[in-house]
């Protein structure tokens, strides 16, 4: 009876990689991951699939539209959208178990069901840093995140990059002080400024029904600019009277003063009143960070303050300021932009290859090797020495070592250099010095 095939396939909207790839992405991973616990966050790790009483505590909109959720006998799950909404029930849950402030990071899966586009993913990776405090979180934090976001990205490979920063209290007191009810939905509109320019939020804005003398006001706010210092003392003469406002301009003057102290050069940030992130639970700093020769990539890493991380799970007040890197679609852009290429990604550093009936001692080789952290493998098919080399070309393993019936009886072993053509037989100990150099070069 046939076997029907059927034809291997995944979903729209998912990321798979060949080897080459991965391993260009897990390196992405590990340097955004080495950089979080430089600065002193702590890893923590949730499920993927939560209750979804508690991923939607705070109910409706598209995020609700956006989750997969299913039922389990008798329990509703859904997939997490994101890592914020799980921190939240977890700093709840393990209140009284977390030492606050409350540093973690988190590299994980995330799940949403969302049109399917170009660059848009339904599951994809998020990379997110939080400073949580237990009713109280220094504003000092909000001036050192600006530098774990330098920190990575100058660790990634990238130099002329922007962090763009703002304070949603000096939004929201403006639009206060000119008298407009729905703030939020004005902040909604500002945060789309990049893709629909300052005509289209013109447009919006009325459409809200905002007159036009009001609409210019907003406009000409926006437009504010200069150097850091400038900006600050256009918005300090402009005499707003509201607590609000004061109270941002204050925030926002303090973060400006001292993330240079956190050693960020003052040509990786700036002060840009037009930064507003439209997620409503944004309450004071917001960031996004810009690669200055690919603008359109849009912003690379985003975040910002927000009052009450877990009102629905805890009566208490859990402050907090974060990031976060979405890697996958940043992976997949900088990829098709040719930013970043696989160019001689490999993990084997020696390929062990046996002639003879010598596959014992190849394999002692190889375990001498491993105990020398030296990635190792030993090819153990049948084939012509011809096609082993091209085995370990193809999967650009520097060097090979052959072990045949003379390298035995002279206690020796042939290497070869793949790139070079050199071939040499030694002593494994002088073959050892050649690999643990190979060793401290980057892959």
């Amino acid at each position: 009876m046939d076997v029907q095939i059927i034809k291997p396939s995944i979903l729209p909207g998912f990321m798979e990689l060949l080897p080459g790839d991965q391993i260009l992405f897990n390196d992405m991973m590990d340097r955004i991951r080495n950089n979080y616990e430089k600065f002193g966050f702590l890893p923590i790790d949730t499920p993927i699939i939560e209750k979804s009483e508690v991923l939607l505590a705070k109910g409706g909109g598209e995020t609700e539209k956006q989750i997969y959720r299913f039922q389990r006998g008798d329990n509703d799950l859904s997939l997490r959208f994101d890592l914020t909404v799980p921190l939240a029930r977890y700093v709840a849950q393990h209140f009284s178990e977390i030492s606050f402030p409350f540093r973690r990071y988190q590299i994980g899966k995330v799940y949403r069901g969302e049109r399917n586009q170009k660059g848009r993913f339904r599951e994809f990776y998020q990379c997110d840093i939080d400073i949580i405090g237990n009713e109280n979180l220094s504003i000092i934090n909000d001036a050192e995140i600006p530098s774990v976001i330098y920190s990575t990205f100058k660790e990634l490979g990238f130099d002329d990059f922007t962090i763009k920063i703002n304070n949603r209290r000096v939004l929201s007191g403006f639009f206060q002080w000119l008298k407009i009810e729905d703030s939020k939905a004005v902040l909604r509109i500002i945060d789309k400024l990049d893709k629909i320019g300052m005509s289209g939020v013109g447009e919006e804005l009325s459409e809200l029904g905002l007159n036009e003398n009001i609409i210019e006001k907003i406009k000409k706010f926006m437009s504010i600019k200069g150097s850091n210092e400038e900006i600050l003392d256009n918005l300090k003469s402009l005499n707003i009277d509201n607590d609000i406002f004061k109270l941002g301009f204050e925030e926002l003057n303090f973060v400006a003063k001292y993330i240079k102290d956190f050693g960020v050069p003052e040509k990786n940030y700036v002060l840009d009143l037009s930064i507003a992130r439209g997620l409503d639970y944004y309450t004071g700093t917001v960031y996004e960070t810009f690669l200055n020769d690919y603008p359109k990539l849009g912003s690379i890493c985003s975040g910002g303050r927000y009052d009450n991380l877990a009102a629905h799970y805890i009566k208490r007040s859990l402050p907090g300021v974060g990031i976060s890197i979405g890697l996958s679609r940043l992976f997949s852009q900088l990829m098709e932009e040719k930013i970043i290429e696989n160019k001689k990604n490999f993990l084997t550093k020696v390929l062990i290859i046996p002639m003879d009936d010598c596959l014992k001692e190849g394999i002692e080789v190889a375990t001498i090797l491993r105990k020398e952290n030296i990635y190792t493998q030993v090819y153990t098919e049948e084939g012509k020495i011809g096609k082993k080399f091209n085995y370990a070309d193809k999967l650009n393993i520097p060097y090979v070592i052959i072990i045949g019936s003379q390298e035995v009886e002279d206690k020796a072993v042939t290497i070869k250099n793949i790139n070079s053509g050199n071939q040499e037989t030694m002593e494994l100990s002088e073959a050892l010095k050649i690999l643990k150099k190979l060793k401290k070069l980057k892959k």
